[in-house]
């Protein structure tokens, strides 16, 4: 096996589409709402890795900090042979667990983003040349097939990105993870814990302006994409708590009444002043609802860890 396989599942023009479809239904709809994987185009990932920094931030830590203190436990729970790491991005964190898994053959990181998965897995192979990567240019919120690779499979899903899946989203994709693994197989789960209000608020609208940018750039991307007349300092971020579904939403409010002209779907979107525009559900968890969450998808959480502080959860479960 060569120590690099790059295998591509989505169609070279499957990200332009996907956008054009979810600009058009999402600004169809009432209210209106964009995905945010728009997001994350060069600047926006940019973005959001300056956002890991800020003090305010805190589950990128909450999370390194469980995986360095936990990784041990999780390599003996596991014994996995392969990874399997959902929305890998950078593969940053995933260090941590390589460098746990003694008997580890494969790493297979998942993502929309060939570049991403590309320069990912040059820097680790420098770095673990007896290392094998399979890299899939896959959309995982729409099945997925695994490459044949030796088991057992360990399956991780970090970040807490669970958190941006509606719960019927996260339901099907709960299950499409289910029908992934062989017994033996686990699925590492990352998901951010309720808290204080003003906690959560400020993760989402921190003081030097960061995260405004980065909901910002969701605009700057249907403008260069699409050709958007849309101007990113007509509308204003806005993080609120919503305590009934615990979760944090991120809106873009307009400041005052305009109308976007998008020439490539032939539409024109008129903005109220004050309407407000939803781009992300961030939802935050408590250990009894992931519990139900994975036994409504036939998944047995066995393991639960948090940081010190208990911001944030890792958790392990298993095929029931």
């Amino acid at each position: 096996m060569s120590p690099f396989l790059l295998t591509r599942t989505l169609p070279e023009d499957a990200t332009d589409a996907a956008l054009r479809a979810d600009v058009l239904h999402g600004l169809t709809r009432t209210p209106k709402e964009l995905p945010p994987k728009w997001f994350y185009d060069a600047r926006g990932s940019e973005l959001f890795e300056e956002i890991t920094r800020l003090p305010e931030y805190y589950p990128t830590r909450a999370e390194r900090e469980i995986l360095i203190a936990r990784a041990p436990e999780i390599a003996a729970a596991t014994k996995a042979r392969t990874l399997v790491e959902l929305g890998s991005g950078s593969s940053e964190k995933t260090r941590h667990l390589l460098d746990a898994l003694p008997e580890l053959h494969s790493y297979v990181p998942v993502d929309v983003s060939e570049s991403a998965l590309t320069g990912a897995a040059e820097a680790l192979l420098a770095e673990r040349p007896g290392l094998n990567v399979h890299a899939l240019i896959a959309d995982f919120t729409r099945g997925l097939a695994l490459p044949g690779t030796p088991g057992p499979r360990l399956v991780a899903f970090l970040g807490g990105t669970i958190g941006n899946l509606l719960p019927a989203e996260r339901a099907a994709f709960l299950r499409s993870v289910r029908s992934l693994l062989d017994p033996g197989d686990a699925l590492l789960l990352g998901t951010d814990l309720v808290k204080d209000e003003a906690v959560l608020v400020r993760a989402y609208d921190d003081a030097s302006g960061v995260t405004a940018a980065f909901n910002k750039n969701v605009l700057s991307v249907i403008a260069r994409e699409l050709g958007a007349d849309v101007d990113p300092g007509d509308f204003d971020h806005v993080a609120v708590w919503d305590p009934e579904q615990e979760w944090i939403e991120m809106r873009l409010r307009a400041r005052s009444a305009l109308t976007v002209k998008i020439p490539e779907l032939d539409l024109a979107v008129t903005f109220e002043a004050g309407e407000e525009m939803r781009t992300e559900v961030s939802a935050k968890f408590r250990q009894d609802g992931v519990r139900t969450e994975l036994a409504a998808a036939e998944l047995e959480l066995t393991k639960w860890w948090t940081d010190k502080e208990g911001r944030y959860a890792l958790s392990l479960s298993t095929a029931r």
